[in-house]
């Protein structure tokens, strides 16, 4: 789709200019720049959000996976007594 501060837009899937909104591919993202910390409501190609889409990908993977991990060490270190309370037992 053309961009506003582009002359012209030129789409390989259909190798011509860009249709805009009539294209099939045509996506309208309202959510937050993972990078600028902006509000967008925008609507472009899905090709051209594809790079965008990946970073915030990326950025909730990370966050979840730290999550895990502090579950995980939480987990450990109240289940940790009673794990040496039981080899004490067996002692």
């Amino acid at each position: 789709m053309k961009q506003e501060d582009e002359e012209g837009s030129f789409c390989p899937l259909i190798k011509d200019e860009c249709i805009g909104k009539k294209c099939a591919w045509a996506t309208k993202i309202i959510g937050k720049h993972p990078q600028k910390d902006q509000q967008i409501e925008k609507w472009d190609c899905a090709i051209r959000w594809i790079p965008l889409l990946q970073i915030e990908t990326s950025k909730e993977v990370r966050q979840g996976a730290a999550a895990t991990e502090s579950f995980r060490n939480e987990v450990v270190s109240l289940s940790q007594p009673r794990v040496l309370r039981r080899i004490s037992d067996a002692s």
